[in-house]
Order: structure tokens, then C-alpha cells, then sequence
């Protein structure tokens, strides 16, 4: 727009100067020549139909001169949105080719192939997780039917000898009991599945003690580290308190705590630590065991991943641990990370405390 006005500004000097200069007087001359006026006529008839309509003619002149500065300024400027417009076409239409434009919009250019190749490892992942669950649902629905069948067999035997020996009867009820406990987990994962495509995770926050959720959080967990002789330390300062949803961040550290279990070796002790570093509470939680892989560390928290990739279903859940874990945490605006080598496997909780 400002160069719009400055060139209308220049015209406007330029064909007064013309119109009052040289140009006036070849007017005239064309007038006598073709006309054969007098000079005196052909002055007037200059007087009265330019010299004095000068203003009009100026005003004509200046109009047309904006409107074809404005139809070429408007063609220049739309040339480069018809070429955001295709890159955004690419874009939409998810073509593997790379988005190219005009040199003078390379800012743009890159800016677009950047958003393209996000949207594409988005796209990735999220094949990559539904594929992941798909197959869980397969190998859950699989496995279902051992436990299933066992749990029918047995009792089929209990309720076909009614006179069985106490002692056998006993066994088989066990063995039972084994397998209804088994089935029951698998099932659960199945709803674990369901609960996390559908929740959305509504803060309830109340000041927690930290040092009593924990020890809790151990004590519960003492009939599962029994049988393997291992142990939980909480080492937790009293009195250290922070504001957050106690259901949801217990169910965080089940969730980490759960998984050192399982890949903690047998009469291992699995620490539990925490502090406040500035204005943030760090829990720490630390088992010794196998090493997870490097590449692997951020996509533990991914959902529907399994360290485990195996079949087996009795290594491990449905893979969705981590990743609750993780949203809660985000939702309480904090962060979670994991460190790994041949020594131990640190699982990090940072948290604002207020």
C-alpha cells in the first residue's frame, strides 16, 4: 500500500508537470495541424477542455494507473498464496514427496515440511500403538482360553466325584483357584485397555503426605516380594508434602513399582527416594536388574509397549503402565524419565510441590 501511494504521489506531480510543460504546447500544435484551427482557437479550445479540466483529467489518469498498480500488486502478492495453497494441498494429501515452493517463501517451505514430517511420525506411531494393541487383544483373547479351560476341567472333576478324596479335592481346588485368579488378570487387562482409550483425567488435589503414601504403597506390595526375597526401601524425609490427586499419583507409583518388580532380580532391594529440589519433589524409584535398552527408554512410555514383546501374556500387562503413568504425571504439570545401564534402572517422578 505504501508503494501504491508513493507511485500515485510521483504520477500525480509528473503529469501535472507534462500536462502544464512541452505536452500543452504539442497539443496545440496537433490541433492546428490536424484541424487547420487558428493558434488563437486552438489555445482556447486547449483552455477550456484540458488546462481548466486538469483536475478531471488528473483525477482519470490517477484511477486507472491505481487500479492496474493494484490488479499487478494483488496478481504478486496472490502468486504466493496459490503456492502455500498447493504446499498445503501436498500437505493434506499425505504425498511422500517433499513440499517445494517459489525461493523467496523458504521459510515457509521448511516450515510446512517440518509440520508434514511430524504428522507423519504421528501417523507412524499411532499405527505402530494400534497395531501393538491389536496384537495384545489377539494374544489376550488367546491365552484367555488356557486358564478358561483349565478352570472348566477341574471343576468338571470336582462335580462328576462328589466323593473325591479331601486331600485331591483340595489340590484341584487350588488349582482352580489358580487359574480363576489368572483369568481374572487377563481380564482386567482387557478393561485396562478400554479405560485408557476413553478417560479423560480430571485433578481432584489435596495436600499428601508422601512419606505415608509410599510406605503404604510398600506394605501392599509385600506379598509379591516374598516369594522372591526382595525387598522395598523408602527412604522419604518426614513431613514432605505436596499438592496433587493422591488416587492418581498412587496409581502412578504402583504402576512404576510394579514394573521394577518385574524386572528386578530375586533378593533385590528396590529403593524409593525423595526430596525436594527447588520448588519440585523428585521420587526416585530404583530396583537392580537387566538393563533396558537405550532406544527403548522413551518408548516404555508409549502405550501398549511391552519390554517383553514375547507372546507370553504371564510376563507382563497389557502394556499400558507407563503410559497412564505418564499422563497423570503430565496432568499434574510434571515430568517422568527412566535411566538405565548394567548396574540399575532409575525411574524418575519430578512434581511441583505446590
Amino acid at each position: 500500500m505504501v508503494l501504491i501511494t508513493v507511485a500515485a504521489a510521483v504520477t500525480v506531480l509528473l503529469l501535472r508537470y507534462i500536462l502544464r510543460g512541452q505536452i500543452g504546447d504539442r497539443i496545440v500544435r496537433f490541433l492546428i495541424n490536424a484541424f487547420h484551427f487558428h493558434d488563437s482557437d486552438a489555445q482556447t479550445i486547449y483552455q477550456l477542455v484540458i488546462r481548466n479540466n486538469m483536475d478531471m483529467i488528473l483525477f482519470i489518469i490517477i484511477l486507472l494507473f491505481l487500479v492496474i498498480l493494484f490488479r499487478f500488486s494483488v496478481s504478486w502478492f496472490t502468486k504466493y498464496f496459490d503456492e502455500i495453497s498447493a504446499g498445503l494441498d501436498k500437505l493434506t494429501e499425505g504425498s511422500d514427496a517433499e513440499i517445494t515452493l517459489l525461493p523467496e517463501l523458504d521459510f515457509m517451505e521448511n516450515k510446512l515440511n517440518q509440520i508434514k514430517n511430524n504428522l507423519e511420525k504421528q501417523k507412524k506411531a499411532a499405527l505402530e500403538a494400534e497395531q501393538r494393541k491389536n496384537d495384545l487383544v489377539v494374544y489376550l483373547a488367546h491365552d484367555i482360553k488356557t486358564p478358561l479351560t483349565s478352570v472348566i476341567g477341574y471343576l468338571s472333576l470336582l462335580d462328576e466325584a462328589p466323593d473325591m478324596p479331601p486331600e485331591q479335592k483340595a489340590k484341584y481346588v487350588g488349582i482352580t483357584l489358580e487359574k480363576a485368579y489368572r483369568l481374572e488378570e487377563l481380564i482386567n487387562e482387557f478393561f485396562e485397555i478400554t479405560r485408557f482409550n476413553l478417560q479423560t483425567i480430571v485433578l481432584n488435589k489435596e495436600k499428601i503426605n508422601l512419606l505415608f503414601m509410599l510406605q503404604q504403597l510398600a506394605d501392599e506390595f509385600y506379598p509379591m516380594l516374598t516369594p522372591q526375597e526382595k525387598q522395598v526401601a523408602v527412604n522419604v524425609p518426614a513431613g514432605l508434602t505436596l499438592w496433587g490427586d493422591a488416587d492418581k499419583l498412587a496409581r502412578v507409583f504402583n504402576n512404576i513399582l510394579k514394573n521394577a518388580l518385574a524386572h528386578s532380580y530375586e533378593k533385590s532391594v528396590i529403593d524409593i527416594s525423595a526430596g525436594q529440589q527447588d520448588k519440585n519433589i523428585v521420587i526416585t524409584f530404583t530396583n537392580q536388574g537387566n538393563p533396558i535398552p537405550q532406544e527403548k527408554l522413551e518408548t516404555i512410555f508409549e502405550k501398549f509397549f511391552r519390554l517383553d514383546t514375547s507372546r507370553a501374556t504371564n510376563t507382563g500387562g497389557a502394556g499400558l503402565g507407563l503410559a497412564i503413568a505418564k499422563e497423570i504425571v503430565n496432568a499434574h504439570s510434571g515430568t517422568i524419565f527412566a535411566q538405565s545401564n548394567v548396574e540399575k534402572t532409575v525411574f524418575t517422578v519430578v512434581l511441583p510441590q505446590k
